[in-house]
């Protein structure tokens, strides 16, 4: 006798979302259809491959998609139409890229597109991904709407967008309060049931698309401009020899501070997109932004800042140089390395001529740069530099750095605050934090 599900569903789209959306799913009992465009990436998932750093009670992603998939409750294709004859509940959750500045809607219509050609009457369509304000109406709406059908007449159309931190995506689609909307209350009902199967958090209905899209994208850029706020202040701490991660931590003692923490950059999908997905509203309603704009130029120098530093501190000329870089992903404990800044620092020593050696355990190998080791990153380097943490990276021990790095004057620039202890240490390393 067939399993009997909770409900079947499409979910388009099998990154750094819909993959773990797709198993949370498959937990609470349904049956879950995944798609994506990517044959070499269904091909691995179906196979049981991920390179997700995702835990659920403690099980690795990777166990739990072998384990549906070995259960029959979750597959992934490259067929639309096969997947969408199955299911009436469709959730997308493909991204726009950013292109020099512009949103790139080009994915997420081909997607639509593809669902619209199968679209079939009663048929809820829930979008997840970011968008520009505006577009769940002029865009989204109107290509699902070439299948023939109208929106909250023939099929349910809701916006749900995602608020996960890579790492933490089970738990976050369980606890994280979602922000609801829909072309009408019937399609509004429908995506709060659809949220309800995996969420145990607080459902937050908007009056309209357009809340739902704007408040996505100020829930980035307020952490963007927090970020930039430090990262702009670690030029004083540097220059007055203070450690910028002991003022934030002195500063938010106060109950009504909360800065964030410092970095080499930031990276990743959302929130240097954010910006640039409000900026087209902003324009087409005649609003100059200053704030946000600076805050990017504030994030997007500080690679090259990192760079700098580490360039100042070389015993020798950069031709003739070689330093380890440790942590290529986005954020810490994270496999994405998508707009990394790490991979900006990269680029700017390779640029002045540094022989670069990176390493880290949990960005799938794409880059020549690339070692498989931190003692290949590190053996005989003049100096290090540490961009991101990641389980199996040793970078909190001075004694490792002592062992491995050339003798005259080795150095290590630490923009995650994991070897202050070094400073006070009795190896004779030279620590700059940011």
């Amino acid at each position: 006798m067939a399993e009997r599900y909770f409900r079947e569903i499409a979910v388009f789209g099998l990154g750094f979302v819909g993959l773990p959306l797709s198993l949370c799913f498959t937990l609470a009992g349904c049956r879950v259809i995944g798609v994506d465009v990517d044959a070499g990436l269904v091909e691995e998932i179906n196979r049981g491959i991920t390179h997700h750093q995702e835990r659920y009670r403690g099980i690795p992603i990777q166990d739990i998609l072998r384990r549906e998939l070995a259960r029959g409750s979750f597959t992934a294709t490259t067929d639309p139409r096969k997947a969408l004859a199955e299911v009436q509940d469709i959730v997308v959750t493909v991204g726009l890229p950013v292109v020099n500045g512009e949103p790139d809607a080009g994915l997420l219509a081909a997607c639509l597109k593809s669902i619209a050609a199968g679209l079939k009457r009663g048929d809820l369509v829930l979008v997840r991904s970011t968008l520009v304000p505006g577009m769940m109406r002029r865009l989204v709406k109107p290509l699902l709407e070439e299948s023939g059908l109208r929106a909250g007449e023939d099929f349910y159309l809701g916006y749900a967008p995602e608020r996960i931190a890579e790492g933490r995506a089970f738990e976050e689609f369980v606890t994280m309060p979602v922000v609801v909307s829909g072309i009408d209350e019937e399609s509004l009902a429908e995506t709060a049931a659809l949220l309800k199967v995996i969420t145990r958090a607080e459902l937050v209905p908007a009056s309209s698309f357009e809340a739902a899209e704007v408040a996505k994208l100020i829930e980035n850029i307020s952490r963007d401009v927090n970020i930039a706020v430090v990262n702009e202040l670690t030029a004083v701490t540097q220059a007055l020899g203070i450690n910028i991660f002991e003022v934030v931590r002195l500063a938010n003692t106060h109950k009504r501070v909360k800065l964030l923490q410092p970095g080499p950059g930031v990276g990743g999908y959302c929130l240097p997109n954010a910006f640039y997905y409000l900026l087209p509203a902003a324009r087409a309603a005649g609003v100059d932004l200053e704030l946000m704009p600076a805050a990017r130029r504030v994030n997007d120098a500080m690679p090259r800042r990192v760079a700098d530093t580490v360039l100042r501190l070389l015993p020798v000329p950069p031709a003739q140089a070689r330093v380890a870089v440790l942590g290529l992903a986005m954020k810490d404990f994270s496999s994405d390395s998508r707009q990394s800044p790490a991979l900006k620092v990269v680029e700017h020593l390779q640029a002045a001529g540094v022989t670069v050696l990176a390493f880290d355990p949990a960005v799938p190998k794409q880059h020549p740069f690339q070692v498989d080791t931190f003692e290949k990153a590190v053996d005989g380097a003049h100096g290090a530099v540490i961009l991101a943490r990641q389980e199996g990276m040793p970078v909190e021990d001075p004694a490792v750095f002592a062992r491995f790095l050339d003798p005259a004057n080795p150095f290590v620039v630490d923009t995650k605050n994991v070897c202050g202890k070094c400073a006070s240490a009795p190896v004779l390393i030279n620590v700059v934090s940011l």
